[in-house]
């Protein structure tokens, strides 16, 4: 344990952003397991609604740090590629 006070903030800071960050990060899992779920189900029109509603949580958790545009352009990427199939098929 830290013996210096302002370690000791640092590492209560470090508890409270950690749980923070880990609450945003299942939130955009979640919402990209939503989109998922949507796309087996075979149903177009709420896959499409879901993935509506996972973009802006993909490209906060951009804006707040937690991953890459890249890794977001990703996930959107995919995710809309799998929905347009659908509607080829």
């Amino acid at each position: 344990m830290a013996n210096i006070a302002s370690a000791r903030k640092r590492a209560r800071q470090a508890v409270k952003n950690r749980a923070h960050n880990m609450a945003l990060r299942s939130r955009f899992r979640t919402s990209v397991k939503n989109v998922l779920k949507a796309i087996r189900s075979g149903d177009s029109a709420s896959a499409t609604s879901a993935y509506r509603q996972a973009v802006p949580v993909i490209d906060s958790t951009v804006s707040k740090g937690l991953i890459h545009r890249n890794k977001a352009a990703r996930h959107k990427s995919r995710l809309n590629a799998r929905i347009r199939e659908m509607g080829q098929a």
